[in-house]
């Protein structure tokens, strides 16, 4: 190629890559959309392929399978949002009543007798207590609406990832036949071993982590019956573990966050409970509303996760150096937030498969 050539095109490449750049915000909406479909499409093309063979129909298979699983979610979404709600009726009718106000100003006292001066100076006064803690509530409470409110969006998104998995799934194979025409003769082995090592690599990361996420929520759920045995009188202990288990399929800092609605509801049940105010896990930590009991809970939880679910049933899908994980996982949660650290490592093990061709051709070149 002759050098005026090769400066062509990479003025070709750093407009197009412009272009691109200027576009992408505008179709971030769309890419993400497809980005689930794949995923989801992913999860389920074996159960689909094995059902084909059974039913000799493809596109009914999908809809059987994409129906009851679409069945299953709205049920669940509606049940859990129905004991939300009533779960907020009487917890606001709490908060209005006087013994709430009595009860805060108890727990404060209870713990400044229990922490250093120093710390205990720090905790807010009776009045600015009870104005703080229902400030906080109601804020949480406006979030928890407006996210019921932005319901409307999230079907419409759903929607249109459900037509896009269904077209997926129907078309896969016509798909995979169609990419692979447009590969050169030259590098067709190469091609289809780089689409092989992809499927295959985010296959057994999506599978891997939905098993690890099973796991976790039905360690929480047991975590949880065990604790109301205790008398932690802590409610929607079953949604709280499925909550547990999502939370997990966001590395690091999901399980954070499967904790917190364990927390607040057994506030929200506690309040005006002597006998929990003056809780002491072990019998010797003071652990008022068994906030400590659930956090120790979790953290076990975490550990049975951590050190023998996930390596057994994920182990090293993507092969990726912990320190890269970590590093993968800030850019993504930078980038696009919590859905950026969702798929960072799948994204980055697919990044690692195609560089991992390049260089094998790079080196092998004069066998091609």
């Amino acid at each position: 190629m002759q050098p005026i050539q090769k400066i062509y095109r990479l003025l070709l490449i750093i407009i197009v890559s412009g272009l691109a750049w200027k576009i992408l915000p505008f179709l971030a909406s769309i890419i993400g959309m497809l980005v689930f479909s794949f995923l989801f499409t992913t999860i389920f093309l074996p159960s689909v392929d094995k059902m084909e063979r059974f039913i000799k129909s493809r596109v009914l298979s999908v809809i059987l399978i994409l129906s009851s699983t679409s069945f299953i979610s709205i049920s669940f979404l509606a049940l859990f949002f129905s004991n939300v709600s009533s779960q907020i009726k009487l917890f606001t009718k709490s908060i209005n009543n006087e013994d709430f106000a009595t009860n805060l100003s108890g727990l404060s006292n209870n713990m400044k007798g229990y922490l250093p001066d120093f710390i205990s100076k720090l905790i807010p006064e009776g009045d600015n207590l009870i104005m703080m803690a229902k400030n906080t509530l109601v804020a949480i409470f406006q979030n928890i609406l407006s996210i019921l409110g932005s319901a409307g969006g999230f079907i419409f998104v759903s929607l249109i990832v459900l037509i896009f998995t269904i077209i997926l799934l129907i078309e896969y194979h016509d798909f995979k036949r169609t990419l692979v025409q447009f590969i050169p003769n030259k590098y067709l082995e190469v091609g289809l071993r780089v689409i092989y090592n992809i499927e295959q690599q985010i296959s057994k990361y999506l599978r891997g982590q939905i098993l690890a996420a099973s796991s976790v929520a039905m360690f929480s759920i047991i975590g949880l019956f065990i604790l109301n045995q205790l008398n932690a009188n802590i409610t929607l202990i079953f949604f709280i573990g499925i909550i547990a288990g999502l939370a997990n399929l966001i590395p690091m800092v999901g399980p954070f966050f499967g904790m917190i609605p364990a927390i607040l509801i057994s506030l929200m049940n506690n309040i005006g409970n002597e006998t929990a105010l003056l809780h002491q896990l072990f019998g010797v930590i003071p652990s008022p509303f068994y906030i400590f009991d659930i956090i120790l809970m979790f953290i076990v939880v975490q550990q049975i996760d951590n050190n023998f679910i996930t390596p057994l049933v994920v182990g090293e899908s993507v092969g990726l150096h912990p320190m890269a994980v970590m590093i993968v996982l800030l850019i993504g949660g930078t980038l696009i937030g919590p859905v950026g650290m969702l798929f960072a490592i799948p994204a980055a093990g697919v990044i690692k498969v195609i560089i991992g061709e390049v260089i094998f051709i790079s080196k092998n070149s004069h066998l091609l």
